[in-house]
């Protein structure tokens, strides 16, 4: 098992923090270069407890799918996205907000493990855990900009 923990300062709200990142059209924008796109279950606006999506993208430069639903759900501190059919053994991505002097602190505790056994495990040390903190970086990144700007507006309010 590998583990990832970010923390991301925001100069916003608590619910416009956890909105934007259960937001399926601002997962889109941030994973442009993957060209992801939710092609199942909740595939535009925001995602809700027990409800699923399934991601199509290019990844290593191979097609592939993975399908994730939220388990747990507690507006506007904490949800949980798990991996319910895909390539890993396991996913699950928990993301915490809190408040703390002015500002949103974000936080993602994500967790994955390759199938493959010990060949799996090298991978995941080698390649994917930089690779997917890379993905999650740049996603928070988008998720701060749309945040702190009025961008929000565009995919929060319809």
């Amino acid at each position: 098992m590998q583990l990832i923990k970010l923390k991301t300062k925001i100069n916003s709200t608590l619910e416009i923090c956890f909105d934007l990142s259960r937001s399926i059209d601002l997962h889109e924008i941030s994973t442009a270069h993957t060209n992801e796109k939710a092609v199942d279950g909740v595939t535009t606006g925001l995602i809700n407890l027990n409800e699923f999506v399934t991601w199509q993208a290019k990844h290593f430069g191979i097609t592939q799918k993975l399908t994730s639903q939220i388990t747990a759900y507690n507006r506007p501190f904490h949800f949980r996205d798990e991996q319910i059919k895909g390539a890993f053994k396991y996913i699950v991505h928990d993301h915490y907000f809190e408040t703390k002097n002015g500002c949103i602190i974000m936080n993602d505790v994500f967790s994955f493990q390759s199938p493959f056994g010990f060949l799996g495990g090298v991978a995941d040390k080698i390649v994917l855990k930089k690779y997917l903190t890379k993905l999650l970086v740049k996603r928070n990144a988008v998720i701060k900009e749309f945040a702190e700007t009025n961008k929000w507006k565009e995919l929060l309010i319809k």
